[in-house]
């Protein structure tokens, strides 16, 4: 096997329960040889004691930026105040600029900490998940260091305010871009030089469909149970759900709903339903562990994901994965995923009624809800692999040379 270069990964919150893709793709990574040291800005998004193992072994050996406190960034300025002093300097102003005054200037301190912590383990490339704050301390470690440079682009996030995210200036200081769909890759020809398009490399998401094993529901009974699973927030739509749902009870469907996550929507959906009145027929659990999620879905029937916005959500594929015929909206990159009445039902995104009609249509007929589990399934195994998907991942990172010429020592 070709020698692989050791590479720090860096996401502005890791772990978080959300972002459990990103452990298992570092954990594939490591099994295909590849050394990875994780970093995160921000602490994790919950205490150790509530982490599945994996999680919690993943927290206690990540670097976090913040828990370093002003002892840690001290350090580190010294410490290229040392060695590269011009380069600090040029970091610091560029942090300036980039984030528009002290908010940048914390960016230029923080990059100086992640390439301290990437110098001492002799780290010469740095991965960042999302083009958002994260990326912007990638370009300031880039600046400092002259390390390579790497992003996974997600979207929709990153394209909703493409200047104030200094978008294409990260586009341009990267090596390589991978982008999670051909829409993610399009949104950053759109906004790039097209002498940047050709670092644009469209790499999937996946998950192991070992771990999602194949289980198609095999219940006739009148009652449908629904499943969405998902941080509360205005663009994943739980809120249109809510009307949809009013719409099956009004049409005689018998369903109950549960709501699997938590966030800052949560007041909102809870409004709706009571507006609705259907407090007896939507469940909201918070969030759930990873073994927790699996179990709702061997309960459900149809899981739904009404989104607004979305990269492509590995939510959907572990459910396609599991058996659990899916209904979502044909937004940024999930018709890459589902296509419509093959691997899933599409409804019009933003619409309440276009939502209740393909729900009725799962609803009432549990043979639809079997031949579109099959498809879906094969669609995750052939596409959205976990396995394969990180071996092509491994592929572009072995191109990076084994340290650039220019690396301080």
């Amino acid at each position: 096997m070709k020698t692989t270069v050791p590479l720090a990964y860096l996401v502005s919150r890791y772990p978080a329960v959300s972002h459990t893709f990103i452990l298992r793709e570092v954990a594939q990574l490591r099994a295909l040889g590849h050394t990875i040291h994780t970093a995160s800005i921000n602490v994790p998004d919950r205490q150790l004691d509530v982490m599945d193992a994996a999680e919690r072994a993943e927290a206690q050996a990540t670097y976090c930026v913040k828990s370093d406190g002003a002892a840690g960034a001290v350090s580190a300025l010294a410490f290229w105040a040392a060695r590269a002093p011009g380069r600090l300097f040029s970091t610091l102003c560029q942090g300036v600029r980039l984030g528009h005054g002290l908010k940048g200037l914390a960016y230029a301190v923080e990059a100086a900490m992640v390439a301290r912590w990437m110098h001492q383990r002799q780290v010469a490339h740095l991965h960042v998940h999302f083009g958002n704050a994260g990326a912007a301390v990638g370009v300031l470690a880039k600046t400092l260091t002259h390390c390579h440079l790497s992003y996974t682009i997600h979207g929709p996030d990153e394209f909703d305010d493409v200047p104030g995210q200094a978008l294409a200036l990260k586009m341009r200081a990267a090596d390589a871009v991978v982008c999670i769909s051909q829409f993610a890759r399009g949104q950053l020809m759109r906004i790039s030089a097209p002498e940047d398009w050709p670092k644009f490399q469209v790499c999937r998401l996946g998950v192991d469909p070992a771990q999602f094993a194949f289980s198609p529901p095999s219940r006739s009974t009148p009652k449908v149970s629904l499943l969405c699973v998902g941080r509360l927030t205005p663009a994943k739509g739980q809120v249109l759900l809510i009307h949809a749902c009013a719409q099956l009870r009004d049409a005689g469907v018998d369903f109950s709903l549960t709501l699997v996550g938590e966030g800052p929507d949560r007041s909102r959906i809870e409004t709706a339903i009571k507006k609705h009145q259907l407090q007896g027929r939507i469940t909201l659990t918070g969030a759930l562990t990873q073994d927790g999620v699996r179990h709702a879905l061997a309960q459900a029937d149809v899981f739904v994901l009404p989104s607004l916005a979305e990269g492509i959500p590995v939510v959907l594929m572990e459910a396609m994965s599991s058996g659990v015929p899916c209904i979502s909206s044909p937004v940024n990159g999930i018709p890459e995923l589902i296509e419509h009445q093959c691997t899933g039902l599409l409804a019009t995104a933003g619409d309440a009624d276009s939502l209740a009609k393909q729900l009725m249509v799962l609803a009432r007929d549990p043979a639809r809800r079997r031949s579109i589990a099959q498809a879906a399934r094969l669609k995750v195994e052939q596409h959205f692999n976990l396995a394969l998907n990180v071996r092509q991942l491994s592929h572009i990172f072995g191109a990076f040379p084994l340290r650039p010429a220019s690396h301080p020592e």
